[in-house]
């Protein structure tokens, strides 16, 4: 059975085919296809003839590319083709429907499909999601090319191949790439979150319980407080507590501050107790001042250790700290002073802490408000600034990734209530 070179779909869709005797039987409506190895097939083309709808299987067609399909039947012998829910259709189940193009990092729409020849089949071989498979169904693919060449451009292809993408199933309402979870987990956890949320509901979950729980738990802060919310509450409480535990405290607070507060107290109660109460003690602040954005990860040593004795905390405690801008020194739980790993690197591994301390600190309330501390971040050149008491103990820091989020504020602004 010939098939010439690749064709795509559409270039397929309302041709006339030919029976033996060169009679037209019928116009191409859509096409039939099952799973084959190693692509999915082609098993019969649906043919429409006055408003009348036949099914001309793949072992009775001729001729079959872009410029003639013929049958090798008249259409007396054709079967009245009944719609099946089983089916799946390239036309009705494929066109448009979205596609998440890991390597892009979005969602992207199918606008075309295209075949190829293996084995005397019409094999799919990949989706085309470029504006050349937009242009090709609207018949004007070969115009606007040309137009292009007259502004010495041209049009990339844009193909997925089909390698790449989930097994089909009849009645799709979206594709997915079948990306190995290696691969997704990869991309920048802001990047995932796009495509998380680009994608239907169901579909973005779907994606969401792919991910490295690492990298999952770093995504689910990237999302608006909805798509977070939908989530975790399609997870059972063991996976969503094992999500949140991966996070850091004041990223923790920001997400179930947006449960409903069962199900927060249900995650809470499931949390180690000390995490559990490093994560309540945030949520106790309001959302617009320094406690509201502080978190109460951060790594503090005694003055009197030596430097090299500081360095060896340094190495055991930063693995489970997110961001490490300044070590703070601490006495009888009282803060006297910050100094810089850059500061410790620098200086004999003998001296105390207590020689290379600042002792001049800028600091903040827990009820500052979020403006005055971005002012005095910005003011001072600080990347870090401590939150203190009214007996200068330290309860957290505010950096200034946290202060982005005031002096630049996304729509998916997180809000915190006391849980």
């Amino acid at each position: 059975m010939p098939l010439f070179g690749e064709l795509f779909v559409s270039e397929l869709i309302k041709k006339p085919v030919l029976d033996p005797k060169g009679d037209e039987v019928g116009r191409v409506k859509d096409l039939i296809v099952i799973r084959g190895e190693p692509l999915p097939r082609v098993s019969a083309l649906i043919l429409e003839e006055k408003k009348k709808r036949f099914c001309l299987e793949w072992e009775n067609v001729g001729i079959f590319n872009k410029r003639i399909i013929s049958s090798k039947i008249h259409a007396p012998k054709l079967k009245p083709y009944e719609s099946i829910d089983d089916n799946l259709l390239i036309v009705r189940d494929v066109f448009d429907k979205q596609i998440v193009d890991a390597n892009g990092a979005k969602i992207v729409r199918v606008n075309d499909v295209r075949l190829e020849g293996r084995d005397n089949n019409a094999c799919l071989s990949g989706v085309d999601v470029g504006v050349r498979g937009i242009l090709r169904r609207l018949g004007i693919e070969r115009k606007s090319e040309n137009i292009y060449r007259i502004f010495g451009k041209s049009f990339s292809h844009n193909i997925i191949r089909w390698s790449y993408i989930q097994p089909l199933e009849p009645r799709l309402s979206i594709i997915s790439l079948a990306v190995p979870r290696q691969m997704l987990s990869a991309l920048h956890p802001a990047d995932i979150a796009d495509i998380i949320s680009d994608a239907p509901v169901d579909q973005g979950t779907a994606l969401f319980k792919k991910l490295d729980p690492n990298v999952a738990a770093e995504t689910l802060h990237e999302l608006e407080p909805n798509i977070q919310k939908a989530i975790i509450d399609s997870l059972d409480k063991d996976y969503a507590t094992e999500i949140v535990e991966r996070m850091p405290p004041d990223e923790a607070a920001d997400l179930l501050a947006d449960l409903e507060t069962e199900r927060a107290k249900e995650i809470l109660e499931s949390i180690e107790k000390e995490e559990a109460e490093d994560i309540q003690e945030l949520l106790a602040h309001e959302e617009d001042t320094a406690g509201g954005l502080m978190t109460n990860e951060f790594i503090a040593c005694s003055p009197g250790l030596t430097v090299q004795e500081a360095i060896e905390k340094f190495k055991m405690d930063a693995h489970d700290i997110e961001t490490v801008y300044y070590i703070y020194i601490v006495e009888d739980e009282k803060l006297t002073g910050v100094t810089t790993l850059k500061d410790m690197l620098l200086t004999s591994p003998s001296l105390p802490l207590s020689e290379i301390t600042e002792t001049k600190l800028k600091t903040v309330s827990p009820y500052t408000n979020q403006q005055v501390v971005a002012e005095i971040i910005s003011k001072y050149n600080l990347l870090a600034i401590p939150v203190v008491n009214d007996d200068g103990g330290l309860l957290g820091i505010v950096t200034i990734d946290d202060i982005m989020d005031v002096l630049l504020p996304p729509s998916s602004r997180k809000r915190r209530r006391s849980v």
